[in-house]
């Protein structure tokens, strides 16, 4: 660096933008493992093994390509390959070459995973709604989507693994 170039000054967050950002590191530090929480005490699940199940359920045929799984469960290749490994000891997943091209491997659910997930999503459903849903009104919850929906737009200008936000 050219000693006569300067650092731009800092533009320090204000008092409002502190509590902002620090509520919202909050929540996204303790989210996660309220989530983990109940899902391990009900179903043996941790949140991640339960987004990967969910999102094969919801998928045609149950079946998706591990990179795609990847992006859906928003974990790296090797964290879902051991994830779905252990996901395999249960027989609730398997996987297996993809037919239309080797080069891919194929997640899918097993008849056995799909009633794991039917059976694990009321409770998950019910944990999401206590912590997430009810604490917020009708506007809050349009308020929060909007936020959310501009917060990953900064991140993924791109849009290349930002989930599906709004109406389904």
């Amino acid at each position: 660096m050219n000693a006569d170039a300067q650092e731009p000054e800092t533009n320090w967050l204000t008092a409002e933008e502190r509590d902002a950002w620090l509520s919202l590191t909050s929540v996204i530090m303790r989210l996660q493992p309220a989530l983990d929480a109940r899902l391990k005490r009900d179903a043996g699940l941790s949140h991640f093994e339960y987004q990967i199940m969910a999102a094969l359920s919801e998928s045609p045929e149950h079946t998706l390509r591990m990179s795609e799984l990847a992006v859906l469960a928003e974990g790296s290749l090797s964290r879902l390959s051991y994830a779905v490994g252990r996901l395999e000891k249960e027989q609730w997943v398997h996987r297996m070459p993809d037919p239309a091209d080797g080069r891919y491997t194929l997640a899918i659910l097993t008849d056995t995973g799909w009633d794991k997930v039917v059976d694990t999503a009321p409770g998950h459903v019910a944990e999401v709604r206590r912590l997430v849903v009810d604490p917020l009104n009708k506007t809050q919850l349009r308020q929060m989507t909007a936020i959310n929906t501009r917060i990953l737009a900064a991140i993924d200008p791109d849009n290349t693994c930002a989930p599906t936000l709004g109406p389904e």
